[in-house]
């Protein structure tokens, strides 16, 4: 049994847009009272920032794994994580790991907590030490996979055709000064996209691959097959970045593996743990990224037959992709598992 009465945790790239949110929802849940390590890259070492109702100093990552935190929860992108998360493991802290580094090894478990969180229960189980690395999917991917997964297990799934409508938050804060330098008419220095986002956008995120698809739209492809444990799963994806601040949208294609009563689909939809359906047309209600804002829902709407194929249905699907897509839904595992310990 852990003793939760005084939890270590660190965070680690604490100073960066989704590591500052983890901050935000580690107090927003019940941590505030709890020793909180804020590590970060070099230059920020020794600056303070605010968590709770208190400053807390930035250190170094060596300096947070010797501390021997319970749980570490990285927000620093791949390279970060491939170096030091196994450092973290080999000190018995479990890392929760926001970035790419580690989503499509076989080894590590790839968890939304509301669909499969017995995976990383079962990592956790066989390690020797007690300490595991635990993925947190794409942003993109958790909100969709979360959307439909009462389908996939009422019906089952055979393909998925999915385009989004992703939030410059996504690319992180030098997207958000770019938008923003472009709405007050300047030019950026140090701009984060190929092209002006404002009033504008494009079908591109992440990098491109030799296939045409990108790496953001490989990732929808691959981590679902890999969060459902299906790799019969089609699915085809098309990105695009839009200037929005405070969620991704996703128009849905699903078709599935029998017919359905379109009445009895609205309410697994309605029912499942995460997820709120907002879907009255008559009243021109449906989800929006300024629906989704600072919430750590999944929002749905827009639920019809497609009538060009059988089994099939259209779908949109929001969330704040800085909350359920990342922060919220790493502090949400971690929760899970302290949950289980005790």
């Amino acid at each position: 049994m852990q003793n939760t009465n005084k939890m270590k945790i660190a965070v680690v790239g604490a100073t960066g847009l989704v590591g500052r949110e983890m901050l935000t929802v580690l107090a927003e849940r019940g941590f505030a009272n709890h020793e909180i390590i804020a590590a970060a890259s070099p230059k920020s070492v020794g600056k303070t920032i605010p968590f709770a109702d208190r400053q807390i100093t930035v250190v170094s990552v060596e300096e947070a794994i010797d501390a021997h935190p319970h749980y570490a929860i990285f927000s620093a992108g791949a390279s970060a994580s491939r170096q030091y998360a196994p450092l973290f493991v080999n000190a018995g802290t479990t890392v929760i790991d926001n970035s790419s580094a580690w989503r499509k090894d076989p080894q590590i478990p790839l968890v939304v907590p509301e669909i499969n969180i017995d995976t990383a229960l079962n990592a956790l189980r066989q390690s020797p030490n007690g300490a595991v690395i635990i993925a947190n999917p794409n942003c993109s991917t958790i909100q969709m996979v979360l959307a439909i997964s009462a389908l996939q297990r009422e019906y089952g799934i055979r393909r998925i055709v999915v385009s989004t409508y992703q939030s410059i938050t996504g690319t992180g804060l030098k997207a958000v000064r770019q938008l923003e330098a472009e709405e007050r008419g300047e030019s950026c220095s140090s701009p984060a996209y190929p092209y002006q986002i404002h009033r504008n956008l494009f079908p591109h995120g992440g990098d491109f691959l030799p296939s045409g698809y990108t790496t953001e739209e490989q990732k929808l492809v691959d981590e679902t097959r890999k969060i459902f444990n299906d790799p019969s799963i089609l699915v085809s994806a098309t990105v695009a970045r839009v200037p929005v601040v405070g969620g991704h949208s996703e128009s849905v294609n699903v078709e599935l593996k029998r017919d359905y009563d379109l009445d009895q689909l609205r309410t697994l939809i309605a029912d499942t743990p995460g997820v709120i359906l907002l879907d009255d047309p008559s009243r021109n209600l449906y989800p929006m990224p300024i629906t989704a804002h600072h919430r750590d829902e999944v929002f749905v709407g827009r639920l019809r037959r497609d009538p060009s194929q059988p089994c099939t249905l259209n779908l949109w699907v929001v969330a704040d992709n800085i909350r359920k897509g990342a922060a919220t839904n790493a502090v949400q595992i971690m929760q899970h598992i302290i949950k289980h310990k005790n």
